[in-house]
């Protein structure tokens, strides 16, 4: 179990530190080489337009590696996206800037970023079911929360190479060619992450399958749509309340506020620390007390932090500031922890990959990949960050109601004695 928690954390690490660094970049970097004939906050529109590229085409990672998945095994589908999204992540650290090759950069970068979508769409529901069905029923909430510790070390690995390359090189030299670096060095995790999952068998709940579905997508829409819309819905707030700690903060501390990107980095990195260890903490809770239990307990602490955020960074305080990313991000770890369980329990196993994958790709699109973009049109729209509040709270209250109709439409997230969800009947 330790190799496959492992394998489950060093995949999702690799795609998420792929994410970070761009996000980073994005929000500092990206909007000068790729877009630099419009101003700041035009720029910085355009890179996170690009961000939410790499969400769009996850739905078609979603449809084609679910398939896959459910019909060829997990561990056959994680080997092709953890390639996938290394080999771009490298390429995207290859490209010439617009200085250098005009309209033609952004063109490719837009490219690249939908090929990491892809790959990231069929990466998420195949690390989460390798850990959960390799493990024991009474422990699917600990299991699962170690694919979704990933995200957060993947961030912080991503920042603190950000915040290396920054402070050997200054800005000029950071523009001339550091942001590179981080990119290129992805390919150590690929090569580890890799070496993880060769190593590991196909999950023994795949195996046992008496018959595999033949059409594991169309039997999901068809005969699991309800589910389809709370495991959706359970993604809105967790997805859109990251979005806004991990990628619209970081460009509204650094160009709004006037502040160093040393703090802002610094900020998201102890976040993300405090992230990845209550990720854990929150997964092992709601497998003693229930998923919505944990689940809805931090969408309500969520909505209560939102009215304080922005009033602290408006402070401009450095203890302030760390402070409310890093009670951010800490509350959203009693979303994510539970969250992989949560999904995987709406779907029998026969279309699971499919089902988990649809939910995830599909409520990224509009959840996580247009807030940032969301945040920043309506800000510069509006001129207050109240709105921007608004609207990541708006997405919380819909992850209350995905939570409110798992309990009208039959699905008990509390384990019964036998330790059998019911996802499983």
């Amino acid at each position: 179990m330790k190799r496959i928690a492992m394998a489950s954390v060093a995949g999702t690490a690799l795609e998420y530190y792929d994410f970070a660094v761009y996000n980073a970049l994005a929000a500092t970097v990206f909007n000068k080489l790729f877009f630099p004939t419009f101003d700041p906050l035009a720029g910085t529109l355009l890179s996170f337009a690009t961000f939410w590229v790499g969400y769009l085409s996850r739905p078609l990672g979603g449809i084609l590696f679910g398939h896959m998945g459910d019909r060829h095994g997990r561990r056959f589908v994680l080997v092709i996206t953890l390639l996938m999204m290394g080999a771009t992540t490298m390429l995207i650290g290859l490209l010439p800037t617009y200085a250098q090759a005009g309209a033609v950069a952004p063109l490719l970068l837009v490219t690249l970023r939908f090929v990491q979508g892809m790959a990231l769409g069929g990466e998420w529901a195949g690390a989460v079911l390798l850990s959960v069905e390799h493990g024991t029923d009474r422990q699917r909430g600990r299991n699962a929360s170690f694919a979704q510790m990933g995200p957060s070390i993947g961030t912080l690995i991503a920042y603190g190479a950000i915040a290396l390359v920054s402070a050997i090189w200054p800005a000029d030299a950071l523009l001339a060619g550091g942001w590179r670096l981080p990119l290129l060095a992805s390919v150590v995790l690929v090569g580890f992450g890799l070496w993880l999952r060769l190593g590991v068998t196909e999950t023994p709940q795949f195996t046992q399958l008496p018959q595999r579905a033949r059409a594991p997508l169309g039997d999901v829409v068809r005969h699991h749509w309800r589910k389809l819309l709370i495991a959706g819905g359970a993604r809105m707030g967790p997805d859109v309340t990251y979005s806004l700690l991990a990628v619209f903060l970081v460009s509204y501390i650094t160009t709004t506020l006037g502040l160093s990107r040393t703090l802002a980095v610094t900020a998201v990195m102890i976040g993300s620390a405090f992230n990845a260890v209550f990720i854990l903490v929150a997964g092992i809770l709601s497998d003693r007390i229930g998923r919505r239990a944990v689940y809805g307990a931090g969408v309500v602490l969520a909505l209560a932090w939102l009215y304080v955020l922005f009033p602290l960074l408006a402070s401009k305080s450095e203890m302030a500031i760390v402070f409310a990313i890093v009670s951010g991000l800490t509350i959203h770890a009693f979303m994510y922890g539970p969250q992989g369980a949560f999904i995987a329990e709406q779907f029998p196993t026969q279309v699971r990959y499919a089902g988990a994958s649809l939910a995830y790709t599909f409520a990224g699109v509009f959840a996580g990949g247009i807030a940032p973009l969301a945040f920043q049109a309506l800000y510069r729209a509006y001129g207050t960050p109240r709105v921007v509040a608004l609207y990541a709270a708006a997405a919380l209250l819909i992850t209350l109601i995905a939570l409110w109709l798992s309990v009208k439409w039959g699905h008990s997230s509390i384990p019964s004695k036998r330790g059998q969800a019911s996802g499983e009947n």
